[in-house]
């Protein structure tokens, strides 16, 4: 595995740690529980291993890359359920941001594979 560029101070856990929490972790695997409220904004961080990204719920927000440029927005209304994709396959993050515009909390679980 390449070298990870980022210092460790962007980790999610501990540069979010209001928005990631850790539910289980080996030398394999780390799963994480991430939440952002109702018009709450996460801390830059990142995520340094690939994982599968599942989620439980989502609605409108806004995806910033890097130190704060928005690449991407949403304005679909809250969603649960058979139409919502709710997991997929991502690459390891470098420096980004979420922030929810919508009234409910968005809720994903992470399982980022170390090895």
């Amino acid at each position: 595995m390449a070298t990870w560029p980022c210092p460790d101070s962007l980790d999610a856990v501990v540069a979010a740690p209001k928005f990631h929490r850790v539910l289980c972790e080996n030398e394999r695997v780390r799963v994480l529980e991430a939440t952002v409220g109702p018009h709450e904004r996460e801390p830059v961080h990142t995520h340094r291993w690939p994982s599968v990204l599942y989620k439980e719920q989502v609605g409108k927000g806004r995806y910033y890359a890097g130190v704060g440029k928005l690449s991407f927005e949403s304005t679909k209304p809250y969603r649960k359920g058979p139409d919502l994709v709710r997991a997929r396959w991502q690459e390891p993050e470098g420096p980004h941001a979420v922030e929810n515009t919508d009234e409910v909390a968005d809720r994903f679980i992470r399982v980022e594979l170390k090895q």
